[in-house]
């Protein structure tokens, strides 16, 4: 009888004890783009950017099941007016230690001193101002969108593989268009290309579909493209969209249009297919009746980027999680040809750059010939040797 008791506690003592389940928090913070756009095929949905966070955590919860860990995305989605510190502090008290932001590089960096003190990591999703990746770069931030240098730099060496090295360069009237502009130039400096003249758009305002149609556009482009030198390519930095998607077809001289319209460089399109990325863009319209863009996309590749740590490292831990995913051992599939990672000295997401026409993937940076003696990824954008980043 001693025995069968003693073997009873020896099985009850010594049986494993479930593992507790880990959960992983994510916050979305989001402002709310404008939907003032030149096409109405432009105008961003109610979900954009959260959608693709919800489609990455479903997706991290599928592995969840077996390592035991789950996965919420807690949408903050700011309106006109609307305090981002509001916001986030809200988030935080709701436990997300992972913020995934749709924010400009301001709202950014002042977001990014907020949840310092309670540790948290921000994954930035849509900001490409290189200087958050620069001067202004911080440690809780990872850069999941490209930087402007990133896609620039894709789209020029796609226009020196074509031998189109004289550009007409055509810049709106905004701050964010010069600098857009200004990567241009950097990297027609970089690559051997020749700036040939330089003309504005200036936003005189308005509606920009109601009050721009094709007779009145027909008959404004043509003459803000005359008596051009003689150039390649035409390159537009318009990122406020008020003018470039009005370039092509429309020009005084025949001549292909890139840059803000036209051959555009971007991290994702709808028309991607390649390397199994018509499986991802099926679930998505599949999911949420629409078609994923560039901002929905990087919101899935933070989240899988947070899961695919959390699960190689059993943590919810913030700082742990960076660390991993800074690591040699970190590298993630994001259907785009090569597996990606991090940049160490500026947490820059490495990434091929799409080349698309609105319809269709042209063409993929880096292009061949285009060497690099760690990753050929690294010829797009401010490389190692160059940078000025101190994380902090």
């Amino acid at each position: 009888m001693r025995s069968l008791v003693a073997a009873f506690c020896f099985v009850l003592f010594a049986a494993p004890v479930a593992a507790e389940t880990v959960n992983v928090k994510v916050g979305v913070l989001r402002e709310t783009h404008a939907r003032e756009t030149l096409s109405i095929l432009d105008i961003p949905a109610a979900d954009d950017t959260l959608a693709g966070a919800l489609m990455g955590a479903a997706d991290n919860n599928t592995t969840g099941k077996f390592t035991n860990q789950t996965f919420e995305a807690i949408d903050a989605k700011l309106e006109d007016g609307d305090d981002v510190m509001a916001a986030l502090d809200a988030l935080l008290d709701k436990g997300a230690r992972f913020i995934i932001a749709d924010l400009s590089a301001e709202r950014l960096l002042a977001a990014s001193e907020r949840a310092k003190p309670k540790g948290a990591v921000l994954f930035n999703v849509s900001a490409t101002d290189d200087r958050l990746r620069e001067n202004d770069c911080r440690a809780n931030v990872i850069h999941v969108a490209p930087t402007r240098s990133m896609l620039t730099d894709g789209l020029a060496q796609y226009l020196i593989w074509k031998q189109w090295r004289r550009w007409l360069l055509i810049k709106g009237s905004h701050p964010e268009d010069e600098l857009l502009a200004q990567a241009f130039r950097n990297s027609a400096k970089k690559f051997g290309a020749k700036v040939v003249e330089e003309r504005v758009y200036e936003d005189t305002g308005g509606g920009r579909r109601s009050d721009s149609g094709s007779v009145q556009t027909q008959r404004q482009i043509p003459v803000l493209t005359q008596n051009a030198p003689a150039y390649d390519v035409l390159v537009a930095a318009d990122e406020n969209e008020v003018f470039g998607g009005y370039l092509p077809y429309r020009t005084w001289d025949p001549r292909p249009v890139a840059g803000s319209g036209g051959l555009m460089p971007t991290s994702w399109d709808a028309s991607h297919e390649q390397w199994g990325a018509l499986q991802l863009q099926n679930r998505f319209t599949q999911t949420f009746r629409r078609l994923m863009n560039a901002r929905d996309n990087a919101a899935w590749l933070a989240m899988r980027m947070i899961g695919e740590a959390a699960t190689r490292t059993g943590s919810n831990d913030p700082e742990k999680l960076r660390l991993y995913l800074l690591g040699n051992d970190f590298s993630i599939a994001a259907f785009k040809g090569v597996r990606l990672t991090l940049r160490p000295w500026n947490q820059q997401l490495r990434q091929p750059i799409l080349l698309s026409d609105g319809r269709m993937i042209v063409s993929v940076s880096p292009q061949e010939g285009f060497l690099h003696q760690t990753s050929e990824l690294d010829t797009l954008g401010v490389d190692q040797p160059e940078s000025k980043c101190k994380l902090k």
